[in-house]
C-alpha cells in the first residue's frame, strides 16, 4: 500500500443533530495512509462527531463517507460509560472486540504495559471505577490500542495523565505505523507527532484542511484571520466614506442624485466583499468568581489524608498540618493513582476523618466527570439551580449574561447537559460557579475538554479568586498562571 493511498474520505457531508442544529454542512475532507491527524475547532464544533461518522456510530443527512474496504477502525473515549464503571478490566477488553479473542490476557498485559498502567499484582480483576481518573484515561487508551486498528480515533486522551502518562503516550504515537486522527486541546503534545490539521469552523459547518505541524497551522489560521480582519476594516472605511458622499449629493439634488446612486450601489457592492471572519475565534469574556461574603477565620483545615502505594497497592495515612483562610490558594500534587481526586471528593464533600470545612462555607466543586452537574437538567435549570444555592434570587437576565460569557447562547440554555460536548459541559460548570459564589473553591483538572483559546481567561479567574482553593491539574501552563501559596505534594 501506497503511503498516498486515502483510506479515508469525506464528500459534502452533512449532518445535524435534530431539528435546526446543524453540525456540518458539506463538508469534505480526506486522511491518508500512515498520517497523523489533530482535529481543530471550537466546543461544540462538531469534533466528536467526526469521529461518530467515521465509525458509522452516526449516519449523514447526505454526503458519501468513503472508506478503504475492511478498514478496522478503533476510538479511545473521552470518558467510560456509567454503566461499564462496574466491569473488571478483562470484561472491559472482551467488550472491545466483535469476535472472541482467545489470547485475550497476554494481550491486556501488553497493552497497559504501552499505556504505562501497570500495579503490584494483575488488574485483569480489577473492578474500573476502583481507579482514578488519570488511570482510566490509560484504561481507555489501551482499550483502543488493544485492538491494533488501521485508523485509531484519541478523542483527548491526555485528559487526566500526569507527565509521565503524556510524554508515554507521545512516544507511542511518534512511532505508531498506521494511521491516527486527534482531538486535544494540548498544544505540546499535538505538535510533537501531528502532520494535518481538520479545522472546523463553527459557523460555515466546512472543515477546512492544511498540512504541516500543529503551531505552524495554527500560526496560518491566526494570520488568515488578521489579514480577513485588515481587509475588512479597509473595507468599512471605504463604504461609509461611500456613504457619505451619497447624502451629499442627493441633498444637492438635479444631476447629483444620479451621482449619489451610483455611490450607494458601489457601497452595497463593497458590503458584499466583507468576508465573515471566522466568528469562533471568539474566547469566553473575562470572568470573576466572586467569594461568599461575610466569612472568616479557618475555612478549611487538613490534618491527616490518605493515599494509594502503588507499589503494594495499600492505604497509606500521612499527617498534615493545613488551614486555608480567604484568599490562600493550594495546589496538590502527585502522581495519577495516588489518591488526588478521591481526596478531593471527600474535601468537598466534607466527609474526611482528617479534614474539617467551617460550617456555613459554600463549597463550589469542579468535577473532572462532570458527575456534579444533573445529565437531565436543561443548561438553564442547572444554572437557575445554582443561582438559588448562591443565596440570591432567581434573575433570569443576570443568568442568562453570564451564560452568554461562556458562550451559552440561544436554543442551548434549553439543551439538556447531557447533550452538550464534553467542552460545552467544562463552561457551564464555570458559569455555574460564577453563579453559587462559593468560599471555598475545589477544582480538580479544570481545563480538561477545555478550548485552550478559554485557559488563559480561566486561569485569570482562579488566580484571582478571594475564597479558599484547593486545586488539581497535570497541566504546567495553567498553574504557572495561578498565584499559589501552599503546595501539598501527596506522593513526599
Amino acid at each position: 500500500m501506497s503511503k498516498d493511498e486515502v483510506i479515508l474520505r469525506f464528500n459534502k457531508v452533512s449532518f445535524e443533530y435534530g431539528v435546526n442544529k446543524p453540525i456540518l454542512n458539506e463538508a469534505s475532507f480526506s486522511v491518508r495512509l500512515g498520517t497523523k491527524t489533530t482535529i481543530m475547532g471550537q466546543n461544540g464544533a462538531g469534533k466528536s462527531t467526526i469521529f461518530g461518522l467515521i465509525t458509522g456510530a452516526l449516519s449523514p443527512e447526505s454526503g458519501e463517507i468513503n472508506k478503504r474496504p475492511k478498514l478496522s477502525i478503533a476510538t479511545a473515549k473521552q470518558v467510560i460509560g456509567r454503566d461499564e464503571l462496574c466491569l473488571t478490566i478483562r470484561e472491559f477488553f472482551t467488550k472491545c472486540f466483535i469476535n472472541k479473542v482467545y489470547d485475550l490476557d497476554p494481550r491486556i498485559d501488553e497493552v497497559l504495559e504501552v499505556v504505562n498502567l501497570k500495579g503490584h499484582t494483575k488488574l485483569h480483576d480489577r473492578i474500573l471505577k476502583t481507579f482514578s481518573g488519570g488511570q482510566l484515561a490509560r484504561v481507555l487508551l489501551a482499550g483502543a490500542l488493544i485492538q491494533d486498528p488501521d485508523l485509531l480515533l484519541l478523542d483527548e486522551p491526555t485528559n487526566n495523565l500526569d507527565r509521565a502518562g503524556i510524554l508515554h503516550l507521545t512516544d507511542f504515537l511518534i512511532k505508531y505505523k498506521k494511521t491516527v486522527a486527534v482531538i486535544s486541546h494540548d498544544a505540546e503534545f499535538l505538535n510533537a507527532f501531528s502532520d494535518g490539521v481538520l479545522y472546523l469552523d463553527i459557523y460555515t459547518r466546512k472543515v477546512e484542511q492544511y498540512t504541516g505541524n500543529y503551531k505552524n497551522v495554527l500560526k496560518e489560521i491566526t494570520a488568515r484571520v488578521e489579514k480577513e480582519n485588515m481587509k475588512n476594516a479597509q473595507l468599512a472605511k471605504e463604504i461609509q466614506a461611500k456613504k457619505d458622499q451619497a447624502n451629499v449629493f442627493a441633498h444637492k439634488g438635479g444631476q447629483l442624485r444620479l451621482v449619489a446612486k451610483r455611490m450607494r450601489e458601489k457601497a452595497e457592492e463593497l458590503e458584499e466583499d466583507i468576508v465573515d471572519v471566522r466568528k469562533e475565534d471568539k474566547t469566553i469574556k473575562t470572568f470573576v468568581i466572586p467569594c461568599q461574603e461575610e466569612i472568616n477565620g479557618e475555612i478549611i483545615t487538613i490534618t491527616s489524608f490518605t493515599i494509594m502505594n502503588e507499589k503494594n497497592g495499600k492505604i497509606v495515612k500521612r499527617s498534615a498540618n493545613l488551614k486555608l483562610r480567604k484568599n490562600q490558594h493550594l495546589l496538590l500534587r502527585g502522581p495519577n493513582g495516588i489518591g488526588k481526586s478521591t481526596l478531593l471528593e471527600h474535601l468537598a464533600n466534607d466527609t474526611s476523618p482528617g479534614a474539617k470545612i467551617q460550617a456555613g462555607i459554600r463549597v463550589g466543586y469542579y468535577r473532572q466527570d462532570f458527575s456534579t452537574l444533573n445529565f437531565e437538567h436543561t443548561v438553564y435549570q442547572s444554572l437557575a439551580n445554582a443561582m438559588v444555592e448562591g443565596g440570591v434570587s432567581l434573575n433570569e437576565e443576570k443568568m442568562r449574561a453570564i451564560a452568554a460569557s461562556f458562550l451559552i447562547t440561544g436554543e442551548l440554555i434549553h439543551t439538556k447537559i447531557g447533550s452538550l460536548s464534553e467542552g460545552q459541559k467544562g463552561l457551564v460548570a464555570f458559569a455555574g460557579l460564577v453563579l453559587l459564589r462559593p468560599g471555598l473553591l475545589i477544582l480538580d483538572e479544570p481545563t480538561n475538554h477545555i478550548n485552550f483559546r478559554h485557559i488563559p481567561v480561566i486561569a485569570e479567574a482562579v488566580s484571582n479568586y478571594k475564597g479558599a482553593l484547593v486545586l488539581v491539574s497535570h497541566v504546567p501552563e495553567f498553574i504557572q498562571k495561578i498565584r499559589i501559596d501552599e503546595t501539598l505534594d501527596l506522593e513526599k
